[in-house]
C-alpha cells in the first residue's frame, strides 16, 4: 500500500510539472517578439504623395517579412531621408517600368510589376471620398462605395480617369455633364444601363455649394451663392 501511494505521488508530481512546462511552452509560443525599428525599419507605413497621393511603403513587410535589409534599398535606390524621393522629378510610375526605384525589384520578376493594374490597392490607398469642384460645384466621389460592388482600380483608371488627383477638372472643357451623357468618365456606366444614368439621382453625387463649403470648414455666416454678409 505503501508502494502505491508512492507511485501515486511520483505520477502527480510529473502531471505538475508537464502542465508547467506546456504552459510555459504555449506562453513562449504566444508571445512575439518586439518590434525593432533599428533593424527593421520604422514600424509605420510611409504614405507617399507622389507619383500619386496616397502611396503606402511598410518597412515592416519588407524587411522583418521578407527578409531584405536596410541596404537592400539604402541609399543607392532611395536617399534615407523622409520625403528625399517626392522632390525627385523621376520619380513615377514611368521610372518605375525602367527598374528605378521600386521597380528595381518590382519588374514582376523578383515581385510583382509596380506597373501592374492587378496590384494598385497594393500600394495605393484610394481616398474614401473624392470632392470635384467642376463640371459643377460639388460632386463627390466614393471609391469604397464603388469597390464594395466589385470594382477595381483598372475600371476606371487609365482608361476613364487619369490616376492624379484633379487631373479630370483640369480639361474642363471636357470634364462636362454633356461628356456624361455621351458615355464619358462616369458616364461610361452610370448610363441607365450598368448604373442609374447620370442625368438623373442628382443628390447621389451633387452635394451643393453649402454642403461642399461645410466639408471644406467654411465659417458659418460667410457670404454663399453671392449673398451679402451682415
Amino acid at each position: 500500500m505503501k508502494f502505491n501511494i508512492i507511485k501515486i505521488g511520483i505520477f502527480i508530481t510529473a502531471l505538475a510539472g508537464c502542465s508547467i512546462l506546456f504552459a510555459f511552452a504555449g506562453q513562449q509560443e504566444g508571445e512575439q517578439e518586439p518590434y525593432d525599428e533599428d533593424t527593421y525599419g520604422p514600424e509605420e507605413p510611409i504614405v507617399w504623395q507622389k507619383p500619386v497621393a496616397g502611396v503606402s511603403f511598410s518597412h515592416k513587410s519588407h524587411t522583418m517579412e521578407a527578409g531584405l535589409d536596410c541596404e537592400s534599398c539604402h541609399d543607392d535606390l532611395f536617399e534615407q531621408e523622409a520625403g528625399a524621393v517626392e522632390e525627385n522629378e523621376d520619380f513615377t510610375m514611368a521610372a518605375f517600368a525602367e527598374g528605378k526605384y521600386c521597380g528595381a525589384c518590382h519588374n514582376d520578376d523578383m515581385a510583382f510589376d509596380a506597373n501592374s493594374k492587378d496590384e494598385c490597392i497594393t500600394c495605393h490607398v484610394p481616398p474614401p471620398n473624392l470632392y470635384f469642384s467642376k463640371p459643377v460645384k460639388a460632386v463627390v466621389f466614393d471609391h469604397i462605395l464603388h469597390t464594395s460592388f466589385g470594382l477595381d482600380c483598372a475600371s476606371c483608371h487609365d482608361e476613364l480617369f487619369k490616376m492624379a488627383k484633379g487631373n479630370a477638372e483640369k480639361n474642363e472643357h471636357a470634364f462636362t455633364m454633356e461628356a456624361l451623357y455621351d458615355g464619358q468618365y462616369c458616364g461610361a456606366c452610370h448610363n441607365g444601363n450598368l448604373a442609374f444614368a447620370s442625368n438623373t439621382k442628382c443628390t447621389s453625387c451633387h452635394i451643393g455649394v453649402m454642403g461642399y463649403e461645410r466639408l471644406m470648414g467654411k465659417p458659418a455666416g460667410e457670404a454663399s451663392h453671392g449673398e451679402k454678409k451682415h
